[in-house]
């Protein structure tokens, strides 16, 4: 029955067609609407980064609960989640051979602090996990710096995350990174960074791209090179934060669930505008335009913001285990934690007849060239959701700039385009307004 119906909603052109009034209308208010931005720019200026087990995190938690008890919806909650508390602390990086140069650096998130007169080595440069393979008997005593390349987030993220303890191995005192992002105006990138339980911990921080390359050319010219580093970073006990569930309940059946959301957590450095105060802004706000344009669909939309995305991923576990009871009953559960740049479409991941349903609704997102829909719905925070045989998808928009800003001091509202970041307020409300509202389910 269930495919049966399918077929005659895609075959027949049924969705867009009986869709075609709701999603000009939520296209043509989105785009008009400049209260979302407002709101973002307030979020962004006012609470300004937002880390997990920060004051500002819990300040900005309570301000968009307090909003959003006018935004009409039924039921708005915050879920306790306890987070990670890493905390920076003064840092410092200066070069002391060849020459003297105060460096721009970035503690890596987790990240051991050094001594308190710091740490002052030789610094020694390799382009990959290969290349210090080759010289691990001269690392002893070293700060090893990996100088590589942007390739992928995913392919460059592992010096990062791995760095330290692949240095520490051979004894090294200290690791840096080149920033691990896809262009630079002298902006070090932060970002989490793991150690291995069996090896030593060093401090662990990354430098301008600039930097990186300027350290490396020294080193290929013979120059012996001396770094002082200094870090006062540190964890301190995990603190209590909250995921924030917003309900707009359906019409006919309330028990079944779209989830719209992002991460409301950011790094501490920038404003965490396009990581992910953007995301989290557009799902809200897609969602209250729904309820605004007095549409209230068949099935409950959730707004979903969880905490703790960048440095543990406590919120969206948190989140699968609170609701566990009712996973059964989530029909999809949509990200945007990409930056609000131009949509280009969403990532779908799910079964073949629910990738067949998105296809057909994604034809009222034609006008606003947001129609595309590419194998590939899963990110950090509905991973754990799709892991438990939920459907889930992505925004994809135009990422050329994104690892510009991404967990950098740039990361500020300023980025932010005011038509681009409303695109994509309308094709997350229309996407989640028609799976929310069209008779047939969405095959898990």
């Amino acid at each position: 029955m269930v495919l049966s119906l399918i077929s005659h909603h895609i075959l027949g052109g049924s969705i867009a067609a009986d869709y075609s009034a709701q999603a000009n209308k939520l296209i043509v208010a989105a785009l008009a609407d400049s209260g979302a931005y407002k709101q973002l720019g307030y979020l962004c200026n006012t609470f300004g980064p937002r880390l997990s087990g920060s004051k500002n995190l819990e300040y900005a938690l309570d301000w968009i609960i307090g909003e959003m008890h006018q935004d009409g919806f039924d039921v708005i909650k915050g879920e306790p989640v306890k987070v990670p508390a890493w905390v920076r602390g003064a840092e410092s990086a200066q070069l002391i051979k060849p020459f003297k140069k105060d460096l721009a650096m970035l503690g890596l998130g987790g990240s051991v602090g050094t001594p308190k007169h710091g740490i002052r080595a030789e610094v020694l440069v390799v382009d990959s996990f290969a290349e210090l393979e080759t010289i691990r008997d001269k690392v002893k005593g070293k700060i090893v710096l990996f100088n590589a390349p942007f390739t992928s987030y995913g392919e460059t993220v592992q010096y990062r995350y791995k760095g330290a303890s692949a240095a520490a191995k051979y004894g090294a005192v200290a690791s840096l990174i080149r920033s691990v992002g896809s262009s630079t105006l002298y902006t070090p990138h932060t970002g989490v960074m793991a150690y291995n339980e069996d090896i030593p911990r060093i401090p662990h921080a990354a430098l301008t791209i600039e930097d990186a390359i300027m350290l490396s050319s020294q080193q290929k010219s013979g120059e012996k090179i001396v770094i002082q580093l200094k870090m006062a970073a540190r964890t301190e006990p995990d603190r209590w934060s909250r995921n924030i569930v917003a309900d707009l309940k359906g019409s006919e059946n309330p028990d079944e669930i779209v989830v719209v959301g992002g991460h409301i957590d950011s790094w501490d450095v920038g404003q965490g505008a396009q990581d992910d105060g953007g995301g989290c802004v557009a799902a809200w706000h897609a969602v209250k335009l729904i309820h605004d344009l007095g549409l209230r669909p068949k099935r409950t939309l959730r707004v979903v913001l969880w905490t703790n995305e960048e440095n543990g991923g406590k919120g969206s576990k948190a989140y699968r285990d609170t609701h566990r009871d009712e996973l059964d009953k989530h029909m999809v559960a949509i990200e945007s934690d990409g930056g609000v740049f131009q949509p280009s479409g969403f990532g779908f991941t799910g079964s073949q007849a629910g990738r067949e349903i998105v296809d057909a609704i994604s034809e009222l997102l034609i006008s606003i060239k947001a129609n595309e829909i590419t194998t590939g719905g899963r990110a950090a925070d509905v991973a754990p959701l799709n892991d438990e045989g939920v459907p889930v998808m992505s925004l994809k928009v135009d990422g050329t700039k994104y690892f510009w800003y991404h967990h950098t001091n740039a990361d500020t509202f300023d980025k932010i385009d005011f038509n681009e970041f409303n695109h994509c307020v309308a094709a997350l409300a229309v996407m989640a307004y028609v799976i929310a509202d069209m008779e047939i389910d969405l095959p898990q």
